[in-house]
């Protein structure tokens, strides 16, 4: 059974190094390359899609439909779901990282965007960030809604779409296409890998490149594996890991 995960293309603000979160901002011309290039590499693997699910956010939902539409595939159902979105980052959002370094420090920084268990600055509940005055979610509990998110939360966050949901679906024998964020997706890789709290903080994944995981009928990772380039793609993941410093 074939797992596909893919995190969104380069966003304007992944460009303008800032913290996202839930900020629903646009992908940049390389981030709809970067979903092109990925629709072209699930075709050339051969991979038919039976489901996608992809978050509420629209860079998420842009790559995934210029993914589907740079590959022949039978047009897979598509479920748009919240709890798919990227890690909410607090206070911290539309913040640029490298002024952030400078002014709290590399390892401040590097707690808020890495640690497991701790938050950046939440957000007040009167702040005009605040996903409680989003459209989006207006049909939500607004006691769910984050004001700041660890990626602890973030999987206790994800977990549940997965474990009732998108595994059902995978162990029907339907083939599955993840469309989401660097955080939800470290989340979900983290319960598959059985990664600790501690090794998570240095997984980093990039955007635009499919990751294919090759599971058992428990859906315990037999292998897993980056589609494309495997030089450029370490370059990526370097440079995702170092966007949070000063220097």
């Amino acid at each position: 059974m074939k797992l596909v995960l893919l995190r969104h293309g380069q966003s304007k603000w992944n460009l303008e190094n800032k913290f996202t979160g839930w900020t629903d901002v646009e992908l940049t011309k390389k981030g709809e390359s970067e979903a092109k290039r990925a629709g072209e590499l699930i075709g050339k693997e051969g991979i038919k899609l039976d489901l996608v699910y992809t978050s509420v956010l629209k860079r998420a939902i842009n790559t995934m439909n210029i993914c589907l539409s740079n590959f022949d595939n039978n047009k897979p159902d598509i479920f748009y779901n919240w709890r798919l979105n990227e890690r909410h980052y607090g206070s911290l959002q539309g913040l640029n990282k490298l002024e952030t370094a400078k002014k709290y420090g590399d390892d401040q920084v590097l707690i808020w965007r890495r640690s497991y268990d701790i938050s950046p600055p939440e957000l007040s509940s009167d702040d005009e960030r605040h996903p409680r005055f989003d459209k989006k979610y207006e049909s939500l509990d607004k006691s769910i809604l984050p004001s700041s998110e660890c990626l602890k939360d973030t999987v206790k966050r994800f977990l549940p779409l997965w474990g009732k949901t998108i595994s059902l679906k995978i162990k029907e024998g339907k083939k599955v296409m993840i469309v989401a964020h660097g955080n939800s997706l470290r989340a979900l890789v983290k319960h598959l890998d059985r990664i600790s709290d501690d090794e998570i903080i240095s997984l980093n994944i990039p955007t635009g490149i499919p990751l294919v995981y090759e599971l058992d009928q428990d859906l315990k990772p037999i292998k897993s594996y980056y589609l494309g380039n495997q030089n450029d793609i370490r370059e990526k993941i370097e440079a995702v890991a170092k966007q949070g410093e000063s220097k």
